[in-house]
């Protein structure tokens, strides 16, 4: 069952009508919705709140979106974050990626749009291993706790997003498997997803800058040219 607990969603928007009208639609979804107009306010209610899921503008009065979202995935590695931008230009939506978003959404959005890609985030958010044979996996001298959402790169624990932590865990629990950029969109997005596949090339870019020794000659995740990607255990 979905939603068996209330989950905490704070709207980060200086439009008060754009606000408003992502409010309703999220508790008709019986979500519940936090608010905030500036980026300082916004840092201050998530840190506060703690909420599960941030909706965050690109363009905010002081301190923009960008800065908020690299502030709090520094502060809270697991929080979803999703971008608002009003602008299609590719270097908007890349560069929310690069500060640590997990998804963004091209305004004006269809609400219904918003919902599942928030439904999405927060099945990668919140912990559902029930059926997991062992909590444990391992890949090379990388290891998974499926109970606590952690990994670990010897004893070092490794600060990732939830999106980085799905990609890891299906990449190790796959090891050869050469996984497409659309199969990887709909497995770890989990919906169809409407933008550019780009969202995983900067995932898995992200990735190997906090695993591998040197990003550019990659050892673990591997380009499988005209594919895709997939685990390598050295």
């Amino acid at each position: 069952m979905e939603n068996k607990t209330i989950n905490k969603i704070l709207i980060v928007e200086d439009e008060e009508s754009i606000r408003g009208f992502i409010k309703i639609n999220l508790k008709m979804n019986n979500f519940m919705v936090l608010e905030a107009s500036s980026g300082e306010e916004g840092v201050k209610k998530a840190k506060l709140e703690k909420p599960d899921v941030v909706i965050l503008d690109v363009m905010l009065p002081g301190i923009d979106g960008f800065k908020v979202c690299s502030i709090l995935r520094e502060e809270f590695p697991k929080i979803g974050i999703i971008m608002l931008t009003a602008k299609s230009q590719d270097m908007d939506k890349i560069m929310g990626l690069e500060y640590g978003a997990d998804d963004y959404i091209i305004k004006p959005f269809n609400p219904l749009e918003l919902t599942l890609r928030i439904k999405a985030l927060l099945r990668r958010v919140v912990e559902d291993e029930k059926n997991e044979a062992t909590n444990l996996i391992y890949g090379g001298e990388f290891r998974i706790d499926t109970y606590s959402q952690k990994i670990y790169k010897g004893d070092l624990e490794l600060e990732i997003t939830p999106t980085e932590y799905m990609i890891m865990k299906i990449f190790m629990q796959n090891p050869g498997k050469a996984f497409s950029r659309d199969e990887l969109l709909d497995i770890v997005w989990g919906y169809d997803f409407i933008g550019d596949s780009k969202i995983v090339d900067v995932n898995i870019r992200r990735l190997r800058s906090k695993i591998e020794e040197c990003p550019s000659k990659p050892q673990y995740i591997k380009t499988v040219w005209g594919t895709g990607y997939r685990w390598q255990n050295p």
